[in-house]
């Protein structure tokens, strides 16, 4: 399906939101999904990229919808889409892959969702879905140069949480050591939910929190993507019960399935 751009904003950094119309017929999005995206109309790039729904509000009688995409740019694919201009349009597949489960996830007395830098592309759309929950929301970055979306998460009067690796803003640390304190003290009678996504070893790192303190978890994964279909196996990860693919068996798993 070709979409029209509606605009693609610079955020900071080399960190973008782009806006997509979307027509009546679009499917109802699940926050997790991912757009698998052709950049241009010819052979390079040759493959599509996927790129997580970042917002999603579906058209309603009149008038289309709008899915935001926040994404960085880090090669050829994304750069060209950086300079893409509204009016331009692109062509799409999705909403793919399966999302968090919500209805497992609002069974929960509390939920944390938890954000590593550009980990924040996906959740903000959960967050949102979730706000009648009042989840609390770690947003952790490198710097506070690299915080995303914190401006547009405490609109929705969540409970934010910062914290940076260099001390710049908020706690110096790992949002997973702020993550871990927070456990520590918490005293929830009943269920507790993660939901998480951002760096390989930080989903490591919430997966063995989960595992310590008896804690269902929720993580996006990230990989390369070729068909984005679930047919060339090029996103492929090692669980408990074998291999499974990102792009058609996720990108979001329970973390015990995981093989870390």
């Amino acid at each position: 399906m070709k979409l029209e751009i509606l605009a693609n904003t610079l955020l900071k950094e080399k960190r973008y939101l782009l806006e997509l119309s979307v027509p009546k017929e679009f499917p109802q999005c699940v926050p997790g999904q991912f757009l698998h995206m052709r950049i241009e109309d010819s052979c390079d790039p040759l493959l599509r990229r996927p790129f997580s729904i970042h917002d999603f509000k579906q058209a309603e009688k009149k008038g289309n919808g709008v899915i935001k995409i926040l994404y960085e740019v880090v090669g050829k694919g994304s750069a060209l889409l950086s300079q893409k201009q509204p009016s331009s349009v692109v062509d799409v597949l999705g909403p793919c892959g399966h999302g968090f489960d919500l209805s497992k996830i609002e069974k929960a007395k509390k939920i944390y969702i938890v954000a590593g830098g550009m980990g924040m592309a996906p959740l903000y759309f959960l967050a949102k879905t979730l706000s009648g929950k009042k989840p609390i929301v770690l947003l952790g970055a490198r710097t506070k140069d690299q915080l995303l979306a914190e401006r547009e998460l405490k609109k929705l009067k969540l409970d934010v949480s910062i914290s940076t690796d260099d001390g710049s803003k908020g706690t110096k640390g790992k949002v997973t050591e702020v993550l871990s304190d927070l456990l520590k003290k918490d005293k929830t009678d009943g269920s507790i939910m993660i939901c998480a996504c951002g760096p390989k070893p930080m989903l490591a790192a919430v997966s063995e929190l989960g595992r310590r303190y008896n804690i269902g978890a929720f993580v996006s994964m990230e990989e390369f993507m070729g068909c984005g279909l679930g047919a060339c196996l090029g996103c492929a990860i090692r669980t408990i019960d074998g291999y499974k693919r990102i792009c058609h068996d996720g990108p979001v798993f329970d973390s015990k399935e995981l093989a870390w």
